[in-house]
């Protein structure tokens, strides 16, 4: 039997409860997610899908429910380092050659450097920019330098790979070309993945199922299984495409998105 990916059970969660300021963010979330999916959380600001990221990655607590990642606590998947996480901003550190941005969390995870100097090369290739390990971020383009953050998030083999609106600040074909990019990666590592956006075609284009939330305190709306087979360069204009996106809109009218 196949160990869940993710399962949030019953999942809320309140900032400043019990103060003047409370802020009612998450109510009563139930989801499971399969290893090998791609799933992407979208809905309209402030509806949570953030702190649902955060609350899976273990940075903040769940006021109520609960998550596993793995079949373990949410808390016990992050000691045991099993996911990595991307940003709308790369984050990466100017000072540090791309390599050696790559190779960070395995310095922190005490990787020998012949170790991680041969898994920053095959990051770098596997993001195709295996030419790129000797120069530094400024000089490399937006979408290269996100490239980068997948490589680094992705450097030390985690199953899990969250992602907040790391496309958002791209221009709109630099932002295609990366999701093409990170659909490859997908596909060549079998890593699960979580995806925060407010790009309807986005997640689309991206995902295997989109998870519709509503305005805060933050539900799940509805869910909606995306098929569209290998995605290339005529997926955009298939019929198919355009009535998933269609589908995903109603779905955030029907929440006042």
């Amino acid at each position: 039997m196949t160990t869940e990916a993710i399962r949030a059970t019953d999942v809320s969660k309140v900032f400043n409860l019990g103060k003047t300021n409370q802020v009612a963010a998450l109510l009563n979330i139930d989801l499971v997610i399969e290893p090998g999916e791609f799933v992407t959380l979208i809905g309209p600001s402030g509806c949570g899908k953030s702190t649902l990221l955060r609350l899976i990655a273990s940075l903040i607590p769940t006021t109520s429910g609960s998550i596993s990642v793995n079949g373990k606590t949410a808390e016990q998947a992050r000691l045991d380092q099993d996911y990595g996480m991307a940003f709308q901003k790369a984050g990466l550190f100017d000072w540090r050659t791309v390599a050696k941005n790559i190779e960070l969390p395995l310095e922190l995870m005490g990787w020998k450097s012949s170790e991680r100097k041969a898994r920053s090369k095959e990051m770098l290739d596997l993001v195709q920019l295996g030419d790129f390990g000797n120069h530094h971020p400024a000089e490399l383009s937006g979408g290269m330098q996100q490239r980068v953050a997948i490589a680094r998030a992705l450097s030390f083999k985690p199953s899990l790979l969250l992602m907040d609106e790391p496309f958002g600040a791209l221009d709109e074909m630099t932002r295609e070309h990366v999701q093409d990019e990170l659909l490859r990666i997908w596909q060549d590592t079998d890593t699960t993945v979580v995806f925060v956006t407010h790009s309807v075609p986005e997640a689309v284009y991206l995902s295997t199922r989109v998870v519709v939330m509503s305005p805060r305190p933050g539900q799940i709306s509805t869910m909606i299984d995306v098929d569209l087979g290998g995605r290339n360069q005529f997926t955009r204009d298939d019929p198919g495409f355009h009535q998933a996106v269609t589908e995903v809109r109603k779905a955030l009218r029907v929440v006042g998105a």
